[in-house]
């Protein structure tokens, strides 16, 4: 009863800003002067992500969210590679209910840095992680790995050889939270490795369509991305 409770002065909350907004803006101005609200910002506000995930992060995600018509799950999984691997960075965001369902340690690939992810590729053998929006199928018992997500990259050029590349969510000994004293986590072969006691319920949540979105504060993705242009 208090997460209904909580969920719906969120709701409120959310739908004040969007509707006041609009005045704000507009206050002291004529018609074609007034400017709209901005839904991303608001809802971002609402969901109380500042200080939690970056607003360029967030706003490229929402931005791509919305133009992918094979969702179908309201949540959006949000990793930010702009934060270091010491640091929670996997997010899982309820756009429906205006909250952070859950938040985890994440890997990047050991080409792409060491503590941050700099570098990133979409090709074979570079051992590095691809950025951009990707959608969950299905979850299912590796031989290696255990308990897996397979990815579909959905960028022509920038990440769409995830499933040839076996980029999958599994779990991984060398993102155990203990390990954050030792200056960086360890790292995958590009696959977004999470932590052991995580993994299931990561899965879980999101497997069969649920948005991926995987951001660094990288030039040559945001130039040549579609969905976030």
């Amino acid at each position: 009863m208090h997460f209904r409770i909580v969920n719906v002065i969120r709701k409120t909350l959310l739908l004040i800003a969007l509707l006041w907004l609009p005045m704000a803006w507009g206050a002291g101005t004529a018609g074609p002067h007034v400017m709209p609200a901005d839904p991303c910002r608001a809802l971002y506000d609402s969901m109380g992500l500042d200080s939690v995930v970056s607003y360029r992060a967030f706003e490229q995600a929402y931005t791509g969210y919305g133009k992918i018509a094979g969702r179908k799950k309201d949540l959006l999984a949000l990793i930010d590679f702009s934060k270091p691997s010491t640091e929670e960075r996997f997010f899982v965001l309820d756009l429906d209910s205006c909250r952070i369902v859950m938040s985890t340690y994440v890997a990047h690939g050991k080409g792409s840095g060491g503590n941050y992810a700099t570098s990133f590729s979409n090709k074979s053998g570079s051992h590095k992680s691809s950025l951009g929006f990707f959608l969950t199928e299905t979850a299912y018992q590796s031989r290696r790995n255990g308990y897996s997500l397979l990815l579909n990259g959905l960028e022509k050029g920038i990440n769409d050889n995830a499933r040839s590349r076996s980029l999958v969510i599994h779990a991984a000994d060398y993102v155990d939270r203990s390990l954050t004293g030792a200056g960086r986590l360890g790292r995958s072969f590009g696959c977004p490795a999470v932590p052991a006691e995580d993994n299931a319920r990561v899965i879980d949540l999101l497997k069969g369509g649920a948005v991926l979105f995987i951001y660094a504060d990288d030039g040559n993705y945001r130039e040549t991305s579609r969905l976030v242009n």
